[in-house]
């Protein structure tokens, strides 16, 4: 059995730990309810862009303009991966790595190629130090605190490959904040861009717009926009999706640090125990020896 100092040392400790954790769940609370209160800002107004590119795209070639063209034959695929600055949120960013990997293996078996770009460190080094994969960088930093310019640099990366046909098509992985307690990792197609469906009005009326100079040129401005608001979107949905999951861990290695203190604290005593019943054994079996 440990020392009673061996057990005492190691208590002193998981109490630090737990201080920590209760830290870092207050501070991701905290950043939580800001990137959060951001996402559900920008939610409607992603969904009322794609509503104006559905409603401007309506009968146009797929030709008419480069970020809609569909290649005949895709050799090159890019991926466009998000994950967060640093760890200690669980499985968070393991789940979006590994919904990647998933996605080369089956680009690969398809006899594609794949060029990965990231957007947040852990997925930044991991395909960094990977060997025989074609990463063509990315950017890194806090995702809560990245801006929209920020964020359209990324999506300039991947736009000027599509553009030079070095890459055919570009999907995006990203972490869909749903809840609290459930992030899902998602996989999103972004280029070639296919306009959204115009939603069915139902029984509202339908206003039809005059459109100046034309619907084509106007079209032609809103898909890069268009493409930066969807990466945009994903890369708020997957701050708020890292705070969140870092509170839940948090919060998860509190209570085991707790429990791990009730333990400790339980042998401490029960060794105190012991060696208070031993000594006095050994104060009686002393008494009797000089009595007798």
């Amino acid at each position: 059995m440990a020392s009673l100092r061996d057990i005492k040392t190691k208590i002193k400790g998981v109490k630090k730990t737990r201080q920590i954790t209760r830290a870092m769940n207050m501070v991701s609370a905290a950043k939580l309810r800001g990137v959060q209160a951001r996402t559900l800002r920008f939610r409607p107004y992603a969904e009322k862009f794609a509503e104006v590119l559905a409603r401007l795209a309506q009968g146009m070639r797929p030709d008419s303009h480069p970020l809609l063209y569909q290649a005949p034959q895709i050799n090159t695929v890019a991926v466009l991966l998000f994950t967060s600055e640093r760890g200690l949120c669980g499985a968070f960013n393991n789940n979006l790595i590994l919904t990647a990997l998933r996605f080369i293996r089956e680009q690969e078996a398809a006899g594609k190629k794949v060029r990965i770009y990231a957007v947040g460190r852990k997925g930044y080094d991991y395909y960094a130090n990977r060997r025989g994969q074609d990463f063509a960088g990315g950017i890194t930093g806090d995702l809560g605190s990245m801006g929209f310019e920020t964020v359209a640099a990324a999506a300039d990366l991947v736009m000027r490959d599509f553009l030079s046909h070095d890459v055919q098509e570009a999907h995006m992985i990203y972490s869909n904040f749903r809840s609290m307690s459930t992030q899902a990792p998602t996989l999103e197609k972004i280029l070639p861009i296919t306009p959204p469906e115009l939603a069915s009005p139902g029984g509202a009326q339908v206003i039809d717009y005059i459109i100046e100079p034309s619907a084509e040129d106007l079209v032609g401005e809103i898909l890069p926009r268009y493409l930066n608001v969807r990466v945009y979107q994903a890369l708020l949905e997957t701050a708020t999706g890292e705070h969140a999951a870092r509170m839940l861990a948090m919060d998860n290695a509190t209570k085991n640090c707790s429990e791990i203190i009730t333990n400790l604290t339980i042998m401490y005593n029960k060794a105190r125990q012991a060696a208070i019943t031993s000594e006095l054994i050994d104060i009686v079996s002393g008494a009797d020896a000089v009595s007798g």
